[in-house]
């Protein structure tokens, strides 16, 4: 009879070895528990160890395949060894000793040191200051007005760059490869290294971009998103306001008439035409695109639709301001979004008079970064970080910052 058959099921030969390098061979009944099989191991390695019961409770059997600590109380059968498994056995890591009470009483006395003071202690402080009024919605108003103006600047420096690039002979030309830059799929305007990220955690690149673009290019919150709609069964739906077959359409619709240039025999005011043309399509693909999530939150309120979508329009897409605007005198309406600045006002002839702005201005990217942000407010800061645009947005912020505090 084989030796295998006689201990089948009933003693398994299991390798054992040591930090130390020590290696040798158990034979124990698979009903043993993992606490005798250690005492086993310390009489083999160690001999006199177990005059100290603790010795047993200061060590552990790791399995090496599994990586997994065994449980003193379970029989080798229950932990799942099988014939011929390796064990490690090692010496648990002691406690870290308590700290001193000097220890203590030093780290108490740094933390009081460190800690912020209370409002009594402030109000101690700061008695003898004269006090001042300082109202908050004053300030909340201030940046509204602030966004407001800055869209009516927009809205008039479109005008002069559409003058000033019409004037140009290569304008038709110009456009049709700014408009061809539009005619691009948004997937290609997604932060790439955000994509990658959420790509290479497993997240699939169609519902990773819905993800980014409904969380502003946020890789963590668009993470959290993912995870909390994975068993959404709406969640691969397109957002609000995407219609992919139209884009396609239009897509294809401007494709074909940037391949076809100019006549060589078309006259000026055709050219002039087409230019209308091409400055119609730019406007009509940077329609405002409402914020998903607050269009739904406010809608939840009581709220129509349309009024929530002229809300975010007013307010950029700020669920909050939104929210009071439909709830207080809806000012400024939808149809002031559309009115430029009194061009003969001193901060629109400043800005005009900036050799920046004047530069920037025959750049048929500038005036496609002023419709971008005047229907799309979130992608203000794409177009401050890029080197073409970003120094025109920076005079002009300054310009009205200056004059606004004389």
């Amino acid at each position: 009879v084989q030796e295998e058959k006689i201990f089948a099921g009933k003693v398994l030969r299991l390798h054992v070895c040591t930090m130390e390098g020590a290696e040798w061979l158990e034979e124990v009944p698979e009903d043993t528990t993992v606490e005798k099989l250690k005492e086993r191991c310390l009489k083999h390695c160690v001999p006199g160890s177990l005059e100290d019961p603790k010795t047993v409770t200061h060590h552990k059997l790791i399995h090496a395949t599994s990586e997994k600590v065994l449980t003193d109380t379970k029989t080798v059968l229950e932990e799942n060894i099988q014939d011929r498994d390796v064990l490690l056995l090692i010496k648990k890591r002691a406690p870290p000793p308590l700290p001193k009470m000097a220890d203590v009483s030093a780290e108490e006395k740094r933390k009081q040191e460190q800690k912020a003071p209370d409002k009594d202690a402030i109000l101690k402080a700061t008695a003898n200051l004269p006090s001042r009024n300082v109202d908050r919605t004053v300030a909340h108003h201030n940046m509204r007005d602030f966004q407001t103006e800055l869209r009516k600047i927009l809205v008039s420096l479109i005008e002069v760059a559409q003058k000033l690039l019409a004037l140009n002979p290569d304008a038709v030309e110009l456009f049709k490869k700014a408009n061809a830059m539009l005619d691009e799929d948004e997937e290609d305007r997604v932060d790439e290294i955000a994509l990658r990220q959420l790509t290479e955690m497993g997240f699939p690149e169609s519902r990773a971009v819905k993800a980014l673009r409904l969380n502003h290019m946020s890789v963590t919150q668009a993470m959290e998103w993912l995870i909390e709609h994975a068993d959404d069964p709406t969640v691969d739906a397109p957002l609000p306001g995407q219609t992919p077959a139209e884009a396609t359409a239009e897509a294809g619709a401007s494709s074909a008439e940037a391949t076809a240039g100019p006549s060589s025999e078309a006259s000026g005011e055709e050219a002039k035409d087409e230019l209308t043309e091409i400055f119609k399509k730019i406007r009509r693909k940077r329609e405002f695109r409402p914020d998903p999530r607050a269009v739904i939150a406010l809608m939840e309120m009581g709220f129509d639709e349309k009024e929530v979508v002229d809300a975010l329009r007013v307010n950029n897409n700020q669920q909050n301001a939104a929210c009071e605007w439909l709830l207080g005198d809806r000012k400024p309406s939808p149809e002031d979004l559309d009115k430029g600045i009194d061009t003969n006002s001193p901060l629109f002839q400043a800005i005009l008079e900036n050799p920046v702005v004047q530069l920037g201005l025959t750049n048929p990217k500038t005036l496609l970064a002023f419709e971008d942000m005047l229907e799309n407010p979130l992608n203000s800061t794409q177009w401050m970080n890029d080197p073409e645009t970003g120094p025109v947005m920076l005079q002009i912020s300054r310009i009205f910052q200056t004059l606004n505090r004389t």
